[in-house]
């Protein structure tokens, strides 16, 4: 099989072509078996070819697959009701459309229209889609060479307390870094400030769980500039961090709420979640968001099967027991490999960051490179992320139907693959 034919969009594509997927496992065409710590693009939080994900579409194909985007079928009724059922008030109204891109343009779009502003800010290390809006507030990676983001755009320092980004403190966030960030924001804006967007655990920007506090106080601040806070939970919410979403540990609700990754379980399904009132200003002013597969009916259903299948099957506690899992293995491992400078992270998703000094915290980049190359020659996938800055955090986000002994493999790998690159 060759790989001529297709546009790199990434980089280099991995030198094995998967055939089939299986829980925690994927298999190449030669017949190598791959455990994958990233839960394919970090979506199958319930594993691959669940059998319940699977059910649900093969139901869906007997009923209808798609429609005119002004219809709506039953599955995307129902689940509309299921998701707004998880969530705290006001969050009441939903849409559905492919990817957590799309989820946070239909966000910002709302947040444009309704407060009548056009700024936005984020995290410095943001990755939040690659569609206009979203990539205009994507920073991690993606914005040199292809001409001028959207105007208005702004970004605020990622309260990274193992390396404060104003070398301010140390692994303690005093949220100075808050303040400093939103006084630099207000001199550069015109008075026209409509969103905040940020992630609750920042993940292409290297695992970084905002510190306590810190979203309670960027809402106060975004409230008092008249901005709607949006919050992207497109690979924390339904589990993976323990809790049904991350946000509901900083005792803070969005504005707007968007999720993707894992509502779809491994299928391309997003929702846009906000509140009543926003969304009767929206309508009254004309909002439009209309594509060719918003509130498709086949993901909707696979959707409400993901749902159904968290609560069923106590998802949510067997993600956090699985956590604490493989996160004391981390921490066993740190005492034995100095290049582990940190572990970060919430329930299953957790992030180890390579150093080449623990005191001076030098980023290892290339070390991480290799030792994720090594890990994959082993048998385990387990880091995305490539952009140049951010190789040396390893991302790990098993799924939550991983077992103890597959994530015991997975630590043996890494083990091995860290004492190997390092010689140690």
């Amino acid at each position: 099989m060759s790989f001529h034919t297709l546009i790199r969009y990434g980089g280099d594509f991995l030198d094995a072509v998967i055939e089939r997927a299986d829980g925690a496992w994927l298999t190449t065409v030669d017949g190598r078996r791959i455990l994958d710590f990233t839960s394919g693009q970090m979506c199958a939080t319930l594993g691959h070819n669940h059998p319940a994900i699977v059910r649900a579409i093969d139901e869906a194909c007997r009923r209808v697959l798609h429609l005119h985007s002004g219809m709506v079928s039953p599955d995307v009724l129902e689940l509309a009701d299921e998701l707004v059922a998880l969530l705290p008030e006001p969050l009441r109204r939903a849409m559905f459309v492919s990817t957590g891109g799309e989820s946070n343009e239909a966000a910002l779009r709302l947040a444009k229209l309704t407060t009548g502003g056009f700024e936005v800010v984020a995290f410095t290390g943001s990755w939040h889609g690659m569609t206009a809006g979203a990539s205009s507030s994507t920073y991690s990676a993606g914005r040199k060479n292809y001409g001028p983001a959207m105007p208005g755009t702004a970004a605020l320092p990622t309260p990274n307390c193992y390396r404060c980004p104003i070398q301010h403190c140390r692994d303690r966030c005093d949220l100075t870094c808050l303040d400093v960030g939103m006084s630099l924001v207000d001199s550069q804006s015109v008075g026209a400030q409509a969103a905040v967007i940020v992630e609750p655990i920042l993940s292409s920007g290297g695992i970084v769980p905002l510190p306590d506090g810190y979203l309670a106080r960027l809402r106060q601040l975004a409230g008092e500039r008249g901005m709607l806070l949006v919050i992207d939970e497109a690979q924390t919410a339904f589990g993976r961090t323990g809790a049904m979403f991350a946000f509901e540990r900083h005792g803070v609700v969005p504005d707007v709420l968007t999720v993707s990754k894992t509502l779809g379980g491994g299928l391309p399904l997003a929702a846009t979640v906000t509140t009543e009132e926003l969304e009767q200003d929206a309508y009254e002013k004309g909002y439009l968001y209309f594509t060719s597969h918003v509130s498709d009916p086949l993901p909707a259903a696979v959707g409400r099967a993901v749902l159904a299948t968290i609560v069923a099957d106590g998802l949510l506690e067997r993600s956090a027991a699985l956590g604490e899992h493989l996160r004391a293995g981390l921490l066993e491992l740190a005492d034995r490999h100095e290049a582990i400078g940190d572990v970060r992270g919430e329930g299953l998703m957790i992030g180890v960051e390579l150093v080449a000094d623990r005191d001076t915290r030098e980023p290892a980049d290339k070390l991480g490179v290799a030792v994720t190359t090594r890990c994959l020659e082993l048998g385990l996938n387990v880091n995305i992320v490539k952009f140049p800055g951010l190789g040396s955090v390893l991302r790990m986000a098993p799924p939550m139907t991983a077992t103890t002994a597959e994530l015991d493999t997975g630590l043996e790998i890494l083990d091995r693959a860290l004492t190997e690159c390092t010689g140690r």
